[in-house]
């Protein structure tokens, strides 16, 4: 029996990055469905301008994260990402451009979500702008999300309220403490998985997922 494994994140999470080797592997298990329900942390009131001060502590985690995983920040994201200051941190953007892909080629989400944290991350690219973020998807082939990320219509705005809904039932549901967050459902049971043992232990993580 197929089980679903709910993935919450942000795309402007830096854990959540630090955690896409596992949940690339996760994608892979037999028997496994990964469904991406973007939480909208950094969306609307959880949008920012970037500071001195919160580009110094964005940095130093995203340095611990790299130490645990290997996902690379590299100095360019640093120096025109982090050093851009006034820049808003905000992820509805990017969130919107995941929400077109889902609703025009879904079995490519997980691909388009790794495309633009590295964009971010590795490049030091502005994925908060729609035109960047229009240029990503161009790139990987899904020129259908780009055009509907570049005039986005109802029924795509409400698609992507839907799922930021459903994630944050699911987070609140399960008290579930901020992003990255996993939630596996098998045979109409849900359970929330800890997930620090994504960065601690990947793969008993992954055990746990594939055995459960």
């Amino acid at each position: 029996m197929t089980k679903t494994l709910h993935y919450l994140f942000d795309p402007l999470c830096g854990w959540c990055y630090g955690a896409g080797g596992t949940v690339a592997e996760i994608a892979a298990l037999p028997g496994v469905s990964l469904r991406l329900l973007p939480s909208g942390l950094f969306a609307g009131t959880g949008a920012r301008p970037m500071t001195a001060d919160f580009a110094d502590y964005a940095w130093n985690n995203d340095q611990r994260i790299e130490r645990l995983t290997g996902q690379r920040f590299t100095e360019k994201y640093q120096r025109d990402v982090l050093g851009d200051l006034g820049q808003m941190f905000d992820s509805g953007p990017a969130t919107l451009a995941l929400t077109a892909v889902a609703l025009t080629a879904p079995e490519r989400e997980l691909q388009a979500l790794k495309a633009i944290q590295q964009a971010r991350y590795v490049h030091g690219l502005d994925i908060t702008q729609s035109h960047m973020l229009a240029d990503a998807l161009t790139q990987l082939g899904l020129g259908a999300a780009a055009d509907r990320l570049a005039r986005p219509d109802a029924a795509l705005l409400d698609a992507n309220r839907a799922r930021i809904a459903q994630a944050q039932a699911l987070s609140e549901r399960f008290g579930a403490r901020g992003v990255p967050a996993f939630v596996l459902e098998q045979s109409g049971q849900q359970q929330v998985l800890h997930s620090s043992a994504v960065f601690s232990n990947p793969q008993a993580f992954l055990a746990q997922v594939a055995g459960a």
